[in-house]
């Protein structure tokens, strides 16, 4: 496998793993029949799966238009470094957000002074540490 299947591979397993319809699971199906009907190309199952495991690396730009459609990321995400790990940071807090009680947290912060922000960020990394979970991700 070149070094280029492989961060291919292991992009777009990353959306596989983290981005999810509201039924909890990727729905390949509806999502390769919806941007079929729209010109889009048909990704099989199979060559979808030569991708993942970094057997294929050179699909066609229609493919990776395809791809990124569906997971709703632009195309530059599979080839572009700096724009994949912005993007990944952005599926992290989102993914973080789907959790309802991060996700009441933050609506209660809102409109908090920035000192008070900052003491909850650090009781938050208070017990983060008594847990022994690593520092957030906005932290590094």
């Amino acid at each position: 496998m070149s070094e280029d299947a492989g961060a291919l591979a292991a992009r777009v397993n990353h959306l596989f793993r983290t981005v999810r319809s509201p039924r909890g699971g990727v729905h390949l199906r509806r999502g390769r029949r919806g941007h079929q009907g729209q010109g889009g190309p048909t990704i099989s199952a199979t060559y979808l799966w030569q991708l993942r495991k970094g057997l294929r690396d050179n699909p066609t730009k229609r493919h990776l238009e395809a791809l990124a459609d569906f997971f709703g990321v632009p195309p530059g995400y599979f080839f572009d470094d700096a724009q994949a790990d912005r993007i990944d940071a952005e599926l992290a807090l989102l993914n973080a957000f789907r959790d309802s009680p991060v996700r009441q947290i933050a609506l209660r912060a809102s409109g908090l002074s920035e000192q008070s922000l900052a003491t909850i960020a650090s009781m938050v990394e208070r017990v983060r540490e008594l847990e022994g979970l690593p520092e957030a991700d906005g932290d590094r």
